[in-house]
């Protein structure tokens, strides 16, 4: 008897709560249809597009598809009723409407309150062409590549006399080490170690697209602002550091570097009104900006050195100023920036639906970037393909344009001309003066947060050989 009770109950449980998910999962849905419902009968509003909302809260994070018609649809992530968007003519709207799209991150205190990936308006404006014009401008990339040049040659150099190395691991200290004497003026040390790690665990939370905000002890999200304070003490007592000296007066030969530097460049920006950026907005712009020029370039690289190995025909072919190509075809399939996140400002009508004012819509730059649609064998390493794509016809322009790795509109990355030349600057000096060989070709890759050799790329690496 006993048994054939316990048999029971455990049918009942086994049967019981596959069906009552099944419920919920359908009611959470019907519950945000019949809430818009009202909306578009008051409204006469097109329906939500395809999708589905998911488990109440949960939603559908922690298994994101992408589908839908007209390559949008609904569903619920980061703990916000989200419309996905993942083809190029979607992407391109939302980006070029900036009166209809505004920002909003998943946590936007980790990037900064008053950053410039934040900020709207007219303050968006001052940071962002103070920014492009100390990134972009030719003399200042001349300036930044001989700045950076020696730490390179010098990481090369111990790599190859450690004969074996990490990619992902040893890429990431190069461009860290050089971020940090670009912005803020410091030479590799302790301190630059530990920053190092701390941007890392903020990092980790950004680029969790399917992670939940949510804020306890050993999760992603606490670790990261346990990271942002750390980062915020630091750079706090640098800025201090420097506001004492200019009003002191005093410098010497070793300080003198800080003064051209991003942070003290940032220090000194006016408006119209002649009021300078605020301590809260010099940390917040630093923080972001060291953010945004980091992971993004270190993976990009990373996969350079990955596909290279793989493509000796390709490697012969830089030798021959083919390096253009090959840094494009890079970017596009490393996907440095794989979504952008912006909010629904009011009802937006769009391919036949309805985008409901303060929804989370993401941009699903990835999917586009891989789509067999835009780019033939898309996840072929390529560099042959941009001399098609930068052709003259109606077609070539229209592929080129659906290349949106560094976003686009008024918030199209304005870092991506440093981006491209420090990329450039390593593929140089590694094709000649240096070959390498990866210790296991098949190795298998993670896609989360993005696409990441699972092992980090281990390699035999040395000088070439004089007779190469």
């Amino acid at each position: 008897m006993l048994v054939s009770d316990l048999a029971w109950w455990l049918g009942l449980l086994l049967g019981a709560v596959p069906l009552l998910a099944l419920a919920v999962w359908h009611c959470n849905d019907a519950f945000y249809r019949a809430a818009f419902a009202l909306l578009r009968w008051r409204n006469n509003l097109p329906p939500l597009p395809l999708g589905h909302m998911g488990i109440p809260f949960l939603g559908e994070t922690a298994a994101l598809q992408v589908r839908g018609r007209g390559g949008h649809h609904r569903s619920h992530l980061f703990g916000s009723s989200t419309i996905i968007m993942s083809l190029p003519a979607g992407n391109k709207f939302v980006l070029q409407s900036h009166d209809s799209f505004g920002l909003r991150w998943p946590v936007p205190e980790l990037v900064g309150l008053s950053s410039m990936f934040n900020v709207e308006g007219a303050q968006h404006v001052r940071i962002r062409g103070f920014i492009v014009a100390a990134f972009s401008q030719p003399r200042s990339l001349r300036n930044m590549a001989r700045a950076i040049q020696p730490g390179i040659a010098a990481a090369l150099q111990s790599w190859a006399a450690k004969g074996t190395i990490v990619a992902a691991k040893e890429i990431g200290k190069v461009m860290f080490h050089s971020i940090c004497e670009l912005f803020i003026g410091m030479k590799p040390s302790p301190l630059t170690e530990k920053m190092d790690e701390w941007f890392v665990g903020l990092l980790d939370e950004m680029m969790a697209v399917m992670g939940l905000p949510l804020d306890l002890p050993g999760t992603t999200l606490n670790h990261a602002r346990k990271c942002r304070r750390k980062l915020n003490s630091v750079f706090q007592e640098e800025l201090e550091k420097r506001k004492k000296r200019v009003t002191s007066g005093r410098t010497n030969e070793e300080e003198d570097g800080d003064e051209d530097d991003l942070m003290s460049r940032l220090m000194q920006l006016e408006d119209e009104q002649g009021n300078k950026l605020s301590d809260e907005e010099v940390l917040d712009n630093m923080v972001s900006l060291v953010v945004g020029g980091y992971e993004s370039t270190s993976s990009a690289i990373m996969w350079a050195v990955y596909h290279l190995a793989k493509s000796p025909d390709v490697l012969a072919k830089i030798r021959m100023k083919y390096t253009a190509k090959v840094v494009e075809e890079t970017i596009r399939l490393a996907n440095i920036a794989p979504v952008l996140h912006r909010v629904a400002l009011r009802d937006i009508e769009y391919g036949g639906y309805t985008i409901p004012q303060g929804w989370h819509v993401v941009l699903w730059l990835r999917a586009m970037h891989i789509d067999a649609k835009y780019y033939p064998d898309p996840l072929a390493f390529n560099p042959d393909r941009w001399d098609r794509m930068n052709g003259r016809s109606s077609r070539n322009h229209q592929e080129l344009s659906n290349n949106l790795v560094f976003g686009g509109g008024y918030r199209t990355c304005a870092g991506n001309m440093l981006a491209r030349m420090k990329i450039t600057m390593m593929i140089h000096h590694l094709s000649l003066g240096y070959e390498w060989e990866l210790l296991n070709p098949d190795e298998g890759v993670s896609y989360i947060p993005q696409p990441m050799p699972a092992a980090g790329a281990p390699m035999s690496f040395r000088k070439l050989s004089t007779g190469t």
